[in-house]
């Protein structure tokens, strides 16, 4: 949580820009936050105090000019409402923390650009000023030409970033782990950013789900078929019983 003097004049969401309105340069940069987001939907189905944003812009009063938001491949709050009541249900165009009870996300992801971006200078340090916990990112493609490893997350302690090993890696302050996996989304098979419990078991992606159910709703027709036949074999009618 942030303190902000309360003698400023905080401008509103509504009179804020929705975001930095710089495209993303590659599809995982929308795809993979997407992906983490909507496997959280189901893990986290019956809370209400959370919110995952994708490519948003995150207004805070750590930095130079208030009205210049950073902007996350994804980020983690957790503490705030899922919806902000006095907006009547509308969905965030974008994080204010003013607005979030002085808030900051607990977590962002930053997707590596084709281009050499900014992930492991400029925005490390706006989010260290900002006070996110963790901070992690994904380089999949170019961690030989940014001479990094493709999974890199840190933690703030004291102010800095300190790099941890471990994947998955557990996040106790979250109650999640996270960490790299070969899987199919949006019929892409590819490796992946996937959600950990605390014994290292990934949380299945929607997906996955789908089609674990429709193999136990097979096998299940199946074991019915087969105990058919042998009350028939039996002379029963398994229609009578």
């Amino acid at each position: 949580m942030v303190q902000i003097d309360p003698s400023l004049r905080l401008p509103t969401c509504d009179e804020l820009p929705d975001s930095d309105e710089l495209p993303v340069d590659n599809e995982l940069q929308t795809l993979v936050p997407n992906f983490l987001r909507f496997i959280l939907s189901f893990v986290w189905s019956l809370r209400l105090d959370w919110f995952f944003g994708v490519n948003m812009g995150v207004y805070h009063t750590t930095g130079v000019n208030l009205r210049v938001p950073v902007v996350p491949d994804g980020f983690l709050s957790l503490g705030i409402d899922r919806l902000l009541a006095k907006r009547e249900g509308k969905l965030r165009k974008s994080y204010v923390v003013w607005e979030e009870k002085n808030i900051v996300p607990i977590f962002a992801l930053e997707v590596v650009s084709q281009t050499p971006g900014d992930e492991y200078d400029e925005k490390m340090e706006i989010y260290a000023k900002l006070g996110v916990l963790y901070y992690l990112i994904y380089n999949p493609d170019h961690w030989l030409r940014d001479r990094h490893e493709p999974f890199e997350m840190y933690r703030l302690v004291d102010g800095i970033y300190r790099r941890r090993i471990g994947e998955p890696f557990w996040m106790p302050e979250i109650g999640l782990g996270i960490g790299r996996a070969w899987g199919i989304h949006d019929r892409i098979e590819r490796e992946w950013l996937y959600w950990y419990d605390e014994q290292g078991h990934r949380y299945l992606s929607p997906e996955e789900r789908t089609q674990q159910a429709q193999q136990q709703a097979l096998e299940a027709q199946s074991r019915n078929q087969k105990l058919e036949e042998v009350l028939r074999s039996l002379g029963i009618d398994p229609d009578t019983i």
